[in-house]
């Protein structure tokens, strides 16, 4: 079955909308004595809030995702592949970049935490090269329930993201009014996962069949989350402000779960027209790129800015208008043009890199047939634990050095390796199998 262009399109949409997003609120002012801080955009322009309504455009990744996975589980199931290693070599492909990322972080981290560098800065160097992170947990215990959530899809098809959207609506119910603690973490996995079953629903056809189902999620999901603002007591924004209470994102609130339906339905009716563009060879030479990139993107897209900062900010070169003034604003496209041209060069200096990693994911993927399947699980474990840790806390929590965070992500990528080497060494000379597609 050949890769469907409209969905790698919204792969690269969604990273690329990111990537645009964090770059645009991102503000940088240099105090008097030398500090750098970065003052909340959201928080101080409360206007700006609106802008998240185009920028958060995570829910079509996860919609996106689900439909990748949907196609490669069943693919997987019918070659007699086992849970374990599918969710292995798909947590591994994702980890391996982060976990490369992380290392050269966490290297600079303990370099200037020995070296005596400022606490404050060094927190909030940790805290912007991780503030991504959040996605990543979210993502692998998604991509460890697929075998059970693609079987209730089989069985139940559309009723069962209709039911995961009533589990989540109770969940934030408790949360807003009761104040239910732990409670909202179901929602993280919920609310998305509303949108990565959906991908399933999609792939098969379920949200396409009844032409009159794409615009009804559209038009009922925006209606949904204009009520919820403005008769609700949820903020508009999608994206964390400080302070504000409840917030739409964390943990994920219905207003949150209406826009992704929302989000959902408008993909849907934009997909005629999309994949007629894409058809063009031209068109899609641009897009290709930018989804072959997309986890390097992701993780790297602010080194830009800690570099532009010790460019142009440190040295006191960036002229620094009034945040959110004509000025400011005006500045924007500069600023954007200038990050862009950085990251470009970080990505094609990590080409080598990239090619590294994969030819290690095919080397080192746990393998469905060996005789350690619980290694999989431990690692994805001890993984998913410590990316929620760097999520929260970021790299360098009160300016120092996340020990065990780091050793358990080290850990947790070594258990998934390692199922493999116990069949490559048992099956040492015997021809390898050529690399399969991922998703």
């Amino acid at each position: 079955m050949s890769r469907d262009r409209y969905v790698d399109f919204l792969r690269a949409w969604a990273i690329g909308l990111v990537v645009l997003g964090h770059w645009l609120i991102t503000a940088l002012v240099r105090e008097p004595d030398g500090e750098i801080r970065a003052p909340e955009l959201l928080a101080t322009v409360p206007w700006t809030q609106w802008l998240t309504l185009g920028f958060q455009i995570m829910p079509l990744f996860f919609l996106a995702g689900g439909h990748a996975a949907g196609g490669s589980w069943t693919r997987a199931r019918a070659a007699g592949g086992t849970a374990a290693g599918w969710v292995g070599a798909r947590a591994l492909r994702l980890l391996l970049p982060a976990a490369v990322y992380s290392c050269l972080v966490l290297t600079a981290v303990g370099i200037c935490s020995t070296v005596g560098v400022d606490p404050n800065t060094l927190e909030l160097v940790g805290w912007a090269m991780a503030m991504q992170f959040w996605f990543l947990p979210v993502y692998l215990l998604l991509s460890a329930l697929t075998p059970p959530l693609h079987a209730a899809h089989r069985r139940w098809g559309l009723l069962v993201p209709v039911a995961m959207g009533a589990v989540a609506l109770l969940a934030d119910t408790l949360v807003v009014s009761v104040h239910t603690p732990y409670v909202g973490l179901l929602d993280y996995v919920i609310v998305w996962g509303v949108a990565y079953q959906l991908g399933f629903c999609w792939r098969d056809g379920l949200l396409t069949e009844r032409r009159p189902l794409p615009a009804a999620l559209a038009a009922g999901g925006a209606a949904a989350f204009a009520a919820l603002i403005t008769l609700g007591p949820f903020p508009v924004s999608l994206i964390l402000v400080t302070g504000q209470t409840p917030s739409n994102t964390d943990p994920p609130s219905a207003a949150m779960l209406a826009w992704a339906v929302a989000q959902v339905g408008l993909c849907l009716l934009a997909a005629p027209a999309v994949r007629r563009l894409l058809d063009r060879e031209r068109v899609w030479r641009a897009v290709r790129p930018v989804g072959g990139a997309s986890m390097t993107l992701y993780l790297w897209h602010m080194l830009p800015v800690l570099i532009v900062a010790a460019a142009f900010y440190l040295t006191g070169l960036a002229p620094e208008p009034t945040l959110g003034s004509a000025a400011w604003w005006g500045l924007r496209l500069p600023w954007l043009l200038v990050l862009g041209a950085v990251l470009t060069g970080v990505v094609r200096a990590l080409r080598p890199l990239e090619r590294g990693l994969a030819l290690l994911h095919e080397r080192t993927r746990p393998d469905p047939g060996s005789p350690r399947l619980w290694l999989p699980w431990l690692g994805l474990a001890a993984s998913v634990t410590a990316l929620a840790r760097f999520a929260t806390r970021g790299f360098a929590p009160d300016g120092r050095f996340p020990v065990l965070p780091t050793l358990g992500l080290l850990l947790g990528t070594a258990l998934l390796m390692a199922g493999r080497r116990t069949t490559a060494t048992r099956n040492r000379g015997k021809p390898r199998p050529a690399p399969r597609e991922f998703v």
